[in-house]
């Protein structure tokens, strides 16, 4: 007779589902931890305010900064940076395209832009400038300094304005790089 057996019987655990169990939770954590990083350097989006940028951004359409590349390489002629007027924590980012590197003599004459005397060649189409602002005598960029302007330069508040000025690298959040606005102008930026 076999009779009532009050012992516990030891569980016994499967170290396999334990190990692929731990695989599948490290995979998750990994994966979540990449998009983080991904997101917060890529993919960080911003509305673009004002008209300053058009054709190549319109006021309203929402666009991705890459926070990474400045921290691996300096902004250069033609770049769309990101920045905070002289650091200002309460004033919103402005987009603007860089025409003056460190070390730069930046100067606006008969409506264009003159670095060190020599003509800008600019990859995009502008108009003729109207006001020079500030940039109408020489302006000798520090070494950290950057000298920005919009594609819309009759409709832009920029370096060429005390308000704005040069730009220090520190003020400089990022580079747009991708508009995510639905429509004909989703895509690269130029």
């Amino acid at each position: 007779m076999a009779g009532l057996n009050f012992r516990r019987r030891k569980k016994r655990i499967n170290m396999k589902v334990l190990q692929e169990a731990l695989m599948w939770a490290g995979e998750v954590v990994l994966a979540f931890g990449f998009a983080c990083v991904l997101v917060y350097f890529f993919g960080a989006a911003l509305s673009n305010v004002g008209q300053s940028m058009e054709p190549a951004i319109y006021s309203g359409d929402r666009v991705l900064i890459n926070r990474l590349i400045y921290r691996v390489k300096a902004p250069t002629y033609g770049d769309l940076i990101v920045f905070k007027p002289n650091g200002n924590e309460n004033a919103h980012y402005h987009i603007k395209r860089v025409v003056g590197l460190p070390g730069d003599t930046v100067t606006i004459e008969s409506g264009r832009v003159f670095i060190d005397g020599e003509l800008l060649s600019e990859e995009i189409l502008t108009e003729s400038m109207n006001d020079p602002g500030v940039a109408e005598a020489p302006v000798k960029l520090g070494e950290d300094e950057y000298f920005v302007l919009g594609d819309n330069r009759n409709n832009s508040e920029d370096s060429r304005s005390a308000d704005i000025g040069n730009v220090r690298r520190e003020d400089i959040m990022g580079m747009a790089w991708f508009n995510v606005t639905p429509g004909e102008r989703f895509g690269w930026l130029p």
